[in-house]
């Protein structure tokens, strides 16, 4: 049996059971990158200096346009702009004291960038509806048990649209568990990095928390989400309106300086494009979208058919799959956490397939993460084959790439 990506990841899943380094990164979108962006980034290739911290002004206003058309007025003096999520997170945390409460499942990147800061992490389960945002009730009992432990529980992260179950919070849900933070005093950071990835953008209303509750939410997304790619590094934070919004912008702005987390000049000019939002932008990346849309609907069909469980995606490229009915026959193949489930599927599949472990699961739980990009082919040439097929499904390397997927899924629940 062959495997879906040119090259295996079994060396890396095999060291890196532990060390962050060998942690997994944001599903990528699997595409070469636009035209249009490359020529900006290629004219600006000139430009010997970076962005000053926190980005120039043409950046930042392009950032203010972004959230103004998306119903959060913002001045450039409220936003913030970082060389990558990373370290603007860890610059958003440094900036803000206290503990930390985030959901459980959360993105990989989060975890470490608290631990780096010696900061107390605590995880709250989420409902059954989605991933992303914390359980209201369990929030509220999170906190008040942190604080009788002696703790100071001052932030909650969370993201509206979810790495890495690919869920969308409902406006509902997501208003409870703000409303359950603000009144406990706790100053919400939304990462907003897949709300312009959904899978039925008319049928789903992606909602900020900032727009419930501005004065006590900061927001950041990274570009590569959906506009850019990974291999140019660009996040943008807004903060609130307010003096204690200035005054961790401001400290912000210092921590980004001292990791030298400053925008490359050609990046910039690339980021502030795509901000902007021309047509070619935003058509390739609603392309994009409903293509990894098609194939994430393949997927989940994978999964369900192979006896395991999982939520329908809606936005991203991605899905959060369960093996938990397969256990015994996992283990009997010696399979009996998500440590040793991301080993068995990825030597079979060549590709990454981190376990839940990775998001802050339960180790014991049989649940990984499966990226859609790996299914696009395994050349540009394929990829944009994929983008720009009627019917991507039909294409001979997607439709092998997904029979790959479904056969290996088929036998982790065949006994030995």
């Amino acid at each position: 049996m062959g495997s879906i990506g040119t090259t295996g990841s079994a060396g890396l899943i095999h060291e890196g059971h532990g060390p962050v380094r060998y942690g997994p990164s944001a599903p990528d979108m699997g595409l070469p990158a636009l035209p249009d962006l490359v020529a900006v980034l290629a004219d600006a290739a000139g430009q010997t200096s970076p962005e000053p911290p926190g980005g120039g002004p043409v950046l930042r206003e392009a950032a203010c346009g972004y959230w103004s058309r998306r119903g959060l007025p913002t001045h450039p003096q409220e936003a913030a702009v970082a060389a990558g999520p990373q370290p603007l997170l860890l610059a958003l945390l440094a900036a803000h004291g206290g503990d930390i409460l985030m959901p459980r499942p959360h993105p990989a990147s989060w975890a470490p960038q608290a631990r780096l800061l010696g900061r107390p992490v605590f995880q709250v389960p989420t409902p059954a509806e989605c991933g992303g945002v914390p359980d209201p009730y369990a929030l509220l009992e999170t906190v008040r048990r942190v604080r009788a432990e002696g703790g100071t529980p001052r932030l909650l992260l969370l993201s509206i649209a979810d790495d890495p179950t690919g869920t969308v919070a409902p406006p509902e849900l997501l208003r409870e568990a703000c409303e359950a933070a603000v009144g406990e005093g706790l100053h919400i950071i939304s990462d907003e990095t897949w709300r312009d990835t959904l899978h039925r953008p008319h049928e789903t209303v992606p909602l900020s928390p900032a727009e419930m509750w501005p004065d006590d939410v900061t927001v950041f997304f990274d570009l590569a989400g959906a506009f850019t790619p990974a291999a140019w590094p660009a996040a943008v934070a807004r903060f609130p309106a307010t003096s204690g919004g200035a005054l961790r912008r401001a400290r912000t702005l210092d921590r980004l300086t001292a990791l030298g987390a400053l925008v490359a000049g050609p990046v910039a000019a690339a980021a502030a494009h795509a901000l902007d939002e021309p047509t070619a932008v935003t058509e390739r990346a609603a392309a994009a979208t409903a293509l990894h849309a098609r194939v994430a609907g393949a997927v989940h069909h994978a999964v369900l058919s192979a006896g395991a469980l999982t939520r329908p995606p809606q936005a991203g490229r991605h899905l959060y799959a369960d093996l938990g009915p397969a256990r015994r026959a996992l283990a009997a193949r010696g399979v009996g956490d998500s440590m040793e489930l991301e080993e068995f599927l990825g030597e079979r599949l060549g590709v990454q397939v981190p376990g839940g472990h990775r998001f802050g699961d339960e180790l014991g739980a049989l649940r990984v993460r499966l990226a859609t990009g790996p299914l696009l082919g395994s050349t540009p040439e394929e990829r944009m084959e994929s983008l720009n097929a009627p019917e991507p499904l039909e294409l001979p390397h997607v439709a092998e790439a997904l029979g790959i997927l479904t056969t290996v899924l088929a036998e982790a629940r065949e006994p030995r």
